[in-house]
């Protein structure tokens, strides 16, 4: 299953290792209890916070700030403890809550090494971020920006593509948009711009004269440093 950033989701079956969820809810009955993930409308974009039912441990992708005190309230509802709050890449469109998580629940940041950022763990292609007896590994995925990531679970039901590949569409490549849960056999058949020459997508990407991001002066230089205001202690 794929989970772009900016979209909604309700997975139509659960991930195959139905102890790891990705969580609004609280696991019942020792399923997987999926919801539609949490979303900020200021910037249409969504959050995911993945857990492993057996120890609590969490980890959390692309928070936007403004929605920390949401998320640090799900978390201590459901007893989770957070590990990382990891960004797919380097946002223009919202300020990430990474920074303010770390310093609320003393979880790690993370991004792409790739994206220029600083952050707690600056992770390279094939790098993993493990909580509990899961991990999510790290797949250089450029396109939308130089460091962009796809998020990849370990046994590989479920891919955070962030704004590199969306449902039936991808990432402005000047510089973002996106809809639901897919799949790549789906998208490699049915995405109109993957489907595309090289030389075709090129024209096609470079001609849509996209508006600049609203927040983009404000957004950029505080992802540069995942959100934290402070130096690290």
């Amino acid at each position: 299953m794929l989970f772009p950033c900016h979209s909604g989701v309700v997975p139509v079956s659960l991930p195959r290792r139905s102890h790891v969820f990705p969580v609004s809810l609280r696991c019942r009955s020792c399923a997987a209890a999926v919801s539609p993930q949490l979303f900020d409308a200021s910037s249409s974009s969504f959050t995911y916070v993945l857990a492993d039912a057996g120890s609590g441990d969490a980890i959390i992708i692309d928070p936007v700030l403004e929605a920390v005190p949401r998320d640090t309230r799900l978390l201590r509802e459901l007893g989770l403890s957070l590990r990382y709050a990891v960004n797919t890449h380097c946002h223009a469109d919202h300020v990430t809550g990474s920074g303010a998580l770390r310093a609320a629940l003393g979880c790690r940041s993370a991004i792409s090494r790739q994206s220029g950022a600083s952050a707690d763990v600056l992770l390279r292609d094939g790098d993993e971020l493990r909580f509990g007896a899961f991990a999510l590994r790290a797949r250089a995925s450029p396109g939308h920006t130089a460091g962009c990531l796809t998020l990849v679970l370990d046994d590989e039901s479920m891919a955070f593509t962030g704004d590199a590949l969306l449902i039936r569409g991808c990432g402005r490549t000047d510089f973002q948009q996106g809809h639901t849960v897919s799949t790549v056999g789906e998208e490699r058949r049915l995405n109109p711009r993957l489907t595309l020459s090289p030389d075709a997508f090129v024209a096609l990407m470079e001609g849509l004269q996209l508006p600049r991001p609203r927040r983009m002066d404000e957004a950029v230089p505080a992802n540069l440093r995942c959100g934290i205001q402070d130096e690290p202690v």
